[in-house]
């Protein structure tokens, strides 16, 4: 009961700001202001405002709003032990044979030098052989000064 009154309080204090608003010339705000002002009304006469204000003061409600947190903080736990660890234990398990168990690394017996090192030989090929590495590096920085007005 006392829910409903206070509601109608509101709506009626809304609609007089939504009047005086109007009064000033500013239609549009008026307008929108009356919206709102009529949505605690509405509420009233659909049964919300009896059905929350019974949930609002009965202990078995509380009780199930007690064991619904629970739920939901076993849930965020149990999520990050999960993503801690790296997936589930079947999905460890599914990498793990995916990755082949036999060798431990793989790359490590491909040989470090010589011409089939892959990409490392690549770079080396690509420079022009008259000049060294490091005048290429201060090149670069020197077009980038000059560009800069530097």
């Amino acid at each position: 009961m006392i829910a409903e009154t206070v509601c109608s309080a509101v709506s009626a204090a809304g609609l007089g700001i939504a009047a005086v608003t109007a009064y000033r010339k500013r239609f549009l705000a008026a307008a929108r202001i009356a919206a709102y002002a009529l949505v605690p009304v509405g509420l009233v006469l659909t049964g919300v405002v009896g059905w929350l204000a019974d949930t609002a003061f009965s202990p078995t409600a509380w009780a199930g709003f007690v064991l619904l947190g629970c739920a939901w903080a076993l849930f965020a736990t149990t999520r990050a032990v999960e993503r801690r660890r790296g997936g589930t234990r079947k999905e460890r398990r599914a990498a793990a044979r995916a990755a082949g168990g036999d060798a431990v690394a793989p790359a490590a017996s491909t040989p470090s030098l010589g011409a089939a090192a892959g990409p490392a030989a690549r770079p080396a090929a690509a420079r022009p052989q008259g000049k060294p590495r490091s005048e290429d590096d201060f090149s670069d920085i020197e077009a980038i000064l000059k560009k800069h007005g530097i």
